[in-house]
């Protein structure tokens, strides 16, 4: 018999063609985030759940089906996920690293190039009529060519970003907790800053740090502080890393310039005031949405799921510890 796997949501077709064979597959029919009950009741006597971001996984949840054998969860990230209730269950959860950094750094750097030049504005400005002919103070951006990049973070997206900020011959200097080595610095083309320095002089900055209590409000008030009036701020990892109220009233008061922002601290839920500000170019967390990236996803994602239910350990396996 084949395994019972529950799904929260629809995945794109190559997937769904190979979850259906190789699976006894339930899922949500709907394009929408389930409730907690919807979950409870779907995972009953289920081997499997695959899982996405938006979905909060607890305990609770996880009590739903005593057969529970694994949970794979469909991103990169996992703090939607309870881990310590699912390791006290010896539930190994998976995701899905590495397969989205190139498509996510391609995002990341269309918001610098968006936010830089003005690009919604300028459209928004055409489609309204507004437009009678050039004008030399028309939508004056800034140049990307040349600025500092500053990067907090540097995995495999933020080395990415760094990459693609060569061909615009930007300086790039970085913060993460861990330094890089002097040969992979120099590879690179960064240099390593200390935080405050790298949020201090960049006119760039962008985030790709992963979601902890460590990082909630990392860039809050008090950076805001340090920014540059002219900066513009960039973040593709996860909402909650900025504090949005500070934000906000950073944008108002002309302490930084702009911002581009792919993810929000309580999405869907946005900030009414962003969603007012030109200087702000806003997007519906796409950073992996091109469809090869999540179709690679989404097989990374089977793959977790098959290796558990034979009995092997997880090629992407989140808490290790349920092994020893």
């Amino acid at each position: 018999m084949k395994p019972k796997i529950f799904l929260t949501r629809k995945l794109p077709p190559k997937v769904m063609e190979r979850l259906n064979r190789l699976f006894d597959l339930e899922m949500n029919t709907e394009d929408r985030v389930l409730t907690k009950n919807e979950i409870i009741e779907g995972i009953k006597g289920k081997d499997g759940l695959l899982c996405l971001l938006t979905d909060a996984i607890d305990g609770e949840i996880m009590d739903g089906s005593p057969d529970l054998k694994v949970i794979s969860n469909y991103a990169v990230g996992y703090n939607n996920i309870d881990i310590n209730a699912a390791t006290k269950r010896g539930i190994p959860v998976t995701n899905t690293p590495g397969v989205l950094t190139e498509t996510s750094a391609d995002l990341a750097f269309a918001l610098i190039m968006a936010t830089g030049r003005r690009l919604i504005e300028a459209d928004k400005y055409i489609r309204a009529g507004e437009w009678q002919g050039w004008g030399p103070l028309q939508f004056l951006g800034v140049d990307i060519y040349g600025s500092t990049l500053g990067i907090i973070g540097f995995g495999r997206i933020g080395k990415a970003v760094a990459k693609r900020a060569q061909g615009f011959t930007m300086k790039v200097i970085y913060w993460n907790r861990t330094r890089l080595s002097k040969e992979e610095e120099k590879q690179l083309g960064v240099v390593y800053r200390p935080f405050e320095e790298v949020v201090a002089q960049s006119d760039f900055l962008s985030i790709h740090v992963a979601y902890t209590d460590d990082t909630h409000h990392l860039i809050g008030r008090q950076e805001f502080e340090l920014m540059k009036e002219s900066a513009i701020l960039i973040n593709t990892a996860r909402g909650a890393v900025i504090d949005e109220k500070s934000l906000v009233k950073a944008l108002h008061t002309g302490k930084i310039a702009g911002a581009g922002l792919d993810v929000f601290e309580n999405e869907p839920k946005i900030e009414p005031e962003l969603m007012k500000l030109n200087s702000v170019v806003l997007l519906p967390h796409i950073a992996s949405a091109t469809t090869a990236t999540r179709t690679k996803m989404g097989m990374m994602a089977v793959d977790n799921l098959l290796a558990v239910l034979e009995g092997k350990k997880a090629p992407n396996l989140v808490n290790p510890e349920i092994l020893l």
